[in-house]
């Protein structure tokens, strides 16, 4: 009997990770899938890419495969009369019975049908076994899930504290009137809830691509970007900002009204601070479950002296500090 290669039926490297394996198989199934093909040999190129993704996306059966089935192909056997597999092989698998006939599916043209390489190779425990589709099934055979969708969504700083809205359009595809797969633009409102972090994943269950053969529609995942406005830096839910302050408030101390994302504070300077000092205000970053902190850094303004009170006032006050040398050698 011929041993199919399921690695090329699926156009993937024999090395391919379990997430590539299912992603051509979608791939393919979007173009054979009876409900959507008009190819005069999608059926038979359906049941095919059925079978080579059943061996190939069950880790067990895909060794089984690879020591029996694609290494021998590669070394030029054509046929499992050639093949002489390693001891023990096949301890999880019991062969098939002789009076069982092929499973077979039947709708829209629809034939599925396992090779005589399979069952030869797996027999009942495959058949037990079914198939890794998903479990709703249309007239025309297993059905299979819609792709997840994945987009990037942008907000403003205040915007995460108080939560906003965004219509957004997609581009995807339905399967119309008469079976064929068209171009589709969805329209989506979408509510960001307050309180979320930068790099969030907001989850919308059932938006995603959809579902062929009564497969479920995929989802769509929006990833929250916070924008930068030169004023803030978001780090998770915790904010960072720099405050100005006067040299008398830095050196004196007091309570300063500070402009924040969330809405103006009342803040205290503490007595003696220098530039460059942080305060902390716990769970005044951006809210959430375990709201983030807001770090303050102090930066201080030095007022010019252009009046000759003002130049004054600066003289009084170097007399005041004599030994002060903020530069020492």
């Amino acid at each position: 009997m011929q041993i199919p290669d399921y690695y090329a039926t699926l156009g993937v490297a024999r090395d391919a990770s379990q997430d590539e394996i299912k992603k051509a198989y979608r791939r393919l199934a979007r173009k054979y899938h009876p409900d959507v093909s008009k190819e005069p040999d999608a059926g038979k190129r359906m049941a095919a890419i059925n079978e080579a993704y059943e061996v190939l996306s069950d880790p067990e059966k895909r060794k089984a495969y690879d020591a029996v089935g694609h290494q021998a192909w590669a070394q030029g056997a054509r046929s499992t009369d050639d093949v002489r597999p390693p001891p023990g092989w096949n301890q999880d698998f019991a062969h098939a019975d002789a009076g069982w006939h092929r499973r077979t599916h039947h709708g829209h043209g629809f034939e599925q049908a396992y090779s005589e390489f399979f069952e030869s190779l797996f027999g009942q425990a495959a058949r037990a076994g079914g198939r890794r589709q998903s479990s709703a099934s249309g007239p025309g055979g297993p059905g299979f899930a819609g792709e997840d969708q994945h987009a990037e969504i942008s907000i403003d700083l205040a915007e995460a504290y108080t939560g906003t809205e965004r219509t957004l359009r997609l581009q995807g595809v339905k399967i119309d009137a008469s079976g064929q797969v068209v171009p589709e633009e969805r329209v989506l409102n979408v509510k960001i809830p307050a309180g979320v972090a930068q790099g969030q994943l907001i989850r919308l269950a059932g938006q995603g691509q959809p579902g062929f053969g009564g497969g479920a529609p995929g989802d769509l995942f929006l990833k929250v970007h916070i924008r930068e406005d030169g004023k803030h830096r978001v780090s998770g839910r915790d904010v960072h900002m720099h405050v100005v302050v006067t040299p008398w408030e830095a050196a004196l101390g007091g309570d300063i009204a500070v402009a924040t994302p969330g809405g103006t504070l009342t803040v205290t300077v503490p007595a003696g601070s220098v530039s460059g000092r942080k305060l902390r205000l716990r769970g005044k970053g951006i809210p959430g479950r375990t709201p983030g902190d807001l770090y303050l850094e102090l930066d201080i303004a030095v007022p010019s002296a252009v009046t000759a009170e003002q130049k004054a006032a600066w003289a009084a006050l170097a007399k005041a500090y004599p030994g002060f040398n903020p530069r020492p050698l």
